[in-house]
């Protein structure tokens, strides 16, 4: 007990017990703050869920089923992710009237939080990709443009054209133009594999590489055309094609006129 009272009476005693104090306050605020930001999250997440699922009742249901098991008209969703839920809903291809066709860009029906809390059902019902983040998309800093252009020629050129223009596939269905797409969407389709698009996973093409690609179309996207007219930009056969075209029928026109002016 002496010793005690003669560490309560040591100098130091009073900074000691408050450095303690405070850390002992600042330990269990931060852990009070901790799990109430993840009580705040999982609270936000459960009102997304719950958003989703009714828009997914109302506008999804009909051809997906009630618990996006797929139908007849439209395949399953479980275990497709955020990421392609995202990327067909935002870019306006789905929902569509009509199944039998290719789903083509347009004006998307919903705003970015409903596809946000579409996106967030259809990923709580089984794992599946997610959709990159902006710290994830940083294409101009982790890609590299020439790599990506070597990249793009192996893997897409086939179906997209050499210049990301697009191209026609068999069956009446097309591979879109990649210029003017958001850096999102782009990867959100390599990792989906939307249409008849394949699957490019992150053993197949790493997301360096991926990002290395969009560097590359945004590239492309933002080349002048100093010869003019790009005419596709699918090389020589478009424009042989225009060159016979207008050299034939004016050689033709020139032959009529001086037919017509013999007689």
């Amino acid at each position: 007990m002496k010793r005690l009272s003669r560490l309560r009476r040591h100098r130091a005693a009073g900074p000691i017990l408050l450095v303690f104090a405070l850390f002992t306050i600042g330990t269990t605020f931060q852990v009070a703050s901790a799990v109430d930001s993840e009580n705040t999250t999982t609270a936000s997440r459960s009102v997304a869920i719950e958003e989703g699922k009714q828009i997914f009742l109302k506008g999804c249901s009909s051809c997906h089923g009630i618990n996006a098991e797929g139908g007849q008209i439209a395949p399953s969703l479980i275990g497709v992710g955020a990421a392609s839920v995202d990327f067909q809903v935002g870019t306006g291809r789905m929902p569509m009237a009509d199944m039998s066709v290719q789903a083509m860009r347009k004006t998307p029906v919903y705003n970015a939080e409903e596809v946000n809390a579409l996106a967030t059902y259809v990923a709580s019902l089984a794992p599946g990709p997610a959709v990159p983040g902006d710290e994830l998309l940083n294409y101009e800093r982790d890609g590299s443009v020439a790599e990506g252009g070597e990249l793009f020629r192996t893997n897409c050129a086939m179906c997209h054209n050499f210049a990301a223009q697009g191209g026609a596939l068999t069956q009446g269905k097309y591979a879109p133009t990649l210029m003017g797409v958001e850096p999102k969407y782009i990867y959100e389709a390599m990792i989906t594999g939307p249409q008849s698009m394949p699957v490019f996973s992150d053993k197949t093409i790493t997301p360096e590489e991926k990002l290395s690609m969009i560097a590359w179309i945004k590239a492309a996207e933002s080349e002048p055309q100093l010869g003019g007219a790009s005419l596709g930009r699918v090389g020589p056969v478009t424009e042989g094609l225009l060159v016979w075209t207008l050299g034939i029928g004016l050689l033709i026109g020139v032959a009529v006129w001086l037919a017509m002016k013999a007689r």
